[in-house]
């Protein structure tokens, strides 16, 4: 996904000059090629998030598009106020990345563990925030990004993620993408965690189920027509995602169905990070396990539930 991000930020830049990318002390080597075309519009902030998202205030309020980039944690909560303040009370075209969202950086610790982003980033009035799944999406969400331009968060994942779609879809924001059609069940994704509900979905078919699966790249604002069709048409009704199961996307999806009387599936299932910290480093993939975020709990839970 970073690599999808540094492709289409440079040829972003080449289409418009007002675009200026602003990093917390990382991917120096990854923005190189980027550098070379526009070493004018890339600033190394260092580790000063928060003075970080204040430079990109000023410039988009200057006339600029700006777009931070660090790891997922250190560019929302550690620079909140700023993020609220200086952004999001101005409704200012500022586009923030955060790399290794949900527990990409297992291996780092709960300091890069990013589970809450989601939460705090969607109670923000004029936030927008979009979770692609693959590299194509990140390429076609940041490009809806900077058209928008609103304040938005993109929550990227590590690397070497799986391409899930073969070729672009049309992605808009608030629209979100059946990447397989079903029945019965209905399994909606949120960002990187897509392979996993992809071969969940698979498992489910050696039951007889067919799983419908849907990319929910946009949390905010949510794709309402689609939630309307997905609760009347299914049975049971999946949201799946590498965040807090506290506030997070399935929290959206939930407090959409109450504020709006929306008659509930017959079962409504949120897979999520549980409520914890997770204290055992290790990789991305035993951290879904603790968490019971595999394939094969979504599927083990999805047929205990029927």
């Amino acid at each position: 996904m970073r690599n999808a991000f540094a492709e289409q930020i440079k040829k972003l830049a080449a289409e418009n000059d007002r675009i200026v990318l602003l990093s917390g002390d990382i991917g120096n080597r990854l923005f190189d090629p980027y550098k070379e075309k526009f070493g004018n519009r890339f600033f190394n902030c260092g580790v000063a998030e928060a003075n970080m998202t204040s430079m990109a205030a000023g410039m988009a309020m200057s006339g600029l598009l700006p777009v931070t980039y660090t790891i997922a944690p250190f560019n929302t909560s550690r620079c909140y106020e700023q993020i609220k303040i200086d952004i999001c009370y101005h409704d200012l075209p500022v586009v923030i990345v955060g790399v290794g969202a949900g527990l990409s950086y297992a291996g780092l610790g709960a300091t890069h563990h990013s589970f809450e982003d989601i939460a705090i980033m969607r109670v923000l009035p004029n936030m927008h925030i979009m979770c692609p799944c693959d590299a194509v999406e990140v390429r076609l969400c940041l490009r809806q990004a900077l058209a928008l331009k609103k304040p938005v968060y993109i929550r990227l994942g590590k690397k070497n993620e799986p391409v899930i779609h073969e070729t672009d879809p049309d992605l808009k924001v608030g629209k979100g993408i059946v990447v397989r059609k079903g029945t019965s069940v209905c399994l909606m994704a949120c960002g990187n965690i897509m392979p996993v509900a992809l071969s969940a979905a698979d498992l489910l078919g050696r039951h007889g189920i067919n799983p419908q699966v849907v990319s929910m790249h946009t949390v905010k604002p949510l794709d309402t027509e689609m939630l309307e069709h997905v609760f009347a048409d299914f049975d049971t009704v999946c949201t799946i995602e590498e965040h807090s199961i506290v506030g997070g996307f399935g929290s959206a999806v939930a407090e959409w169905a109450v504020d709006n009387s929306v008659m509930p599936a017959r079962r409504f299932l949120r897979f999520a990070i549980q409520d914890h910290f997770t204290h055992r480093s290790g990789s991305q993939e035993n951290a879904r396990k603790i968490n019971r975020l595999t394939s094969q709990d979504i599927a083990d839970r999805v047929l205990d539930s029927l």
